[in-house]
C-alpha cells in the first residue's frame, strides 16, 4: 500500500522563525511560502511547516499511496482509528491521517505529481 515517505509536516507556531531556521539548515529557501503553509523541496521530498498544527502532537509523516480513500479503508480495517478525513489540498493532492492502535498518527498522501529526485549533495546544507 505505501509507496514511500513523501512529506513531513512540522508544527510551526512562529512561522517566520521556523522558515528562517530551516532556510539556514537546508541552505535554500522554500518553494512555497504563504501564511498558512511553507514548503521546502529537499531532494524531491516535502518538508513543510504548518502554523495551525498542534506542537504537542509533533511532526506528521505522510506516506505516499496511490488512492487515499482505499488506503484509509485498509488502515481502518487493520485496526486504526479515524484521524483527519481525506481532503483535497489543491492540485489533485489528497491527504488524510489515521491513528494506529498504539496511538501514532499516520499520514497518507495521494500526490500524482510526486517524482523521486536524487538529492544534490552540494546543496544539502550544514547537516549533510
Amino acid at each position: 500500500m505505501f509507496l514511500g515517505i513523501r512529506t513531513v509536516v512540522y508544527p510551526a507556531s512562529d512561522l517566520d522563525e521556523a522558515t528562517s531556521w530551516w532556510t539556514t539548515v537546508l541552505g535554500h529557501g522554500p518553494y512555497f511560502h504563504e501564511s498558512f503553509y511553507v514548503g521546502f523541496n529537499v531532494g524531491g521530498y516535502e518538508l513543510a511547516l504548518d502554523p495551525g498544527a498542534d506542537l504537542a502532537r509533533g511532526p506528521v509523516v505522510y506516506w505516499g499511496v496511490r488512492n487515499a480513500d482505499d488506503a484509509v479503508r485498509s488502515l481502518l480495517a487493520a485496526g486504526a482509528k479515524p484521524g483527519e478525513p481525506v481532503r483535497d489540498v489543491g492540485d489533485s493532492i489528497r491527504l488524510a491521517t489515521v491513528v494506529s492502535p498504539a496511538g501514532m498518527t499516520v499520514g497518507i498522501i495521494e500526490n500524482p505529481h510526486f517524482e523521486v529526485v536524487q538529492a544534490d549533495e552540494n546543496s544539502a546544507g550544514p547537516g549533510r
